[in-house]
């Protein structure tokens, strides 16, 4: 796991986690819910949040495909051909 995904997987859980607080707020304070609807929202933030990493993991990124010599190679003779 490199820092770009670390990144992400932090930055997706701290967003996540503060919808989940604020719907949890908007549920308490102003919309008056069943007790089961607090149990599905948390299932649904957490479903959410693991299907957004899993998509975002699986998505295939070209950087990492790439030979790191050939880029380098690649990176030199487009500077000479410009």
């Amino acid at each position: 796991m490199n820092k770009k995904e670390l990144t992400f997987i932090i930055g997706l859980t701290i967003l996540m986690g503060v919808i989940w607080i604020a719907g949890e707020l908007v549920m308490g304070l102003w919309i008056p819910v069943v007790p089961k609807a607090h149990a599905f929202w948390l299932t649904g933030i957490i479903v959410v949040t693991l299907v957004i990493s899993v998509w975002h993991s699986m998505k295939e990124d070209e950087s990492d495909r790439q030979d790191p010599k050939r880029a380098k190679y690649d990176r030199k003779t487009s500077k000479r051909k410009k």
